[in-house]
């Protein structure tokens, strides 16, 4: 972590303390939603087949927006845990220093711009979490 400085360094640390909040929010509000929406009812007291499919599919969406916000906080405390660590900051791929500019745009950044981009072209992953 040499590379940032301990300004740098709280600045980032204090934007995924931040993200951490502000996603166990939203998880949290996503599933009171959901349990207050009452989508499995709605679905049992629909009338024809095309109700019932809207009902699956706002249950879906549910499901998936709650997966995506885990994901990000994945994403947030694993930076969290390598700022504790001593290796924030460093490409998983090459270990060279990720530049200060990627990491104030994209705190969770694991990988530089040119292996970011080789991971995303190899596993068909573009996911930029809303940070």
């Amino acid at each position: 972590m040499t590379h940032l400085t301990k300004a740098q360094l709280a600045e980032l640390k204090q934007a995924l303390l931040d993200a951490r909040q502000q996603l166990r929010v939203d998880i949290r509000d996503e599933l009171m939603r959901s349990d207050d929406e009452h989508y499995a009812d709605l679905a049992g007291q629909a009338h024809d087949p095309g109700d019932e499919s809207i009902a699956d599919l706002l249950v879906d969406s549910n499901i998936a927006a709650v997966g995506r916000y885990i994901a990000e906080l994945r994403e947030v405390e694993a930076a969290l845990e390598r700022m504790d660590m001593g290796s924030y900051g460093r490409c998983e791929e090459c270990d060279e220093e990720i530049p200060y500019e990627r990491l104030k745009v994209q705190p969770t950044a694991r990988r530089d711009i040119e292996h970011q981009a080789r991971h995303e072209q190899a596993f068909g992953e573009s996911h930029t979490p809303r940070m």
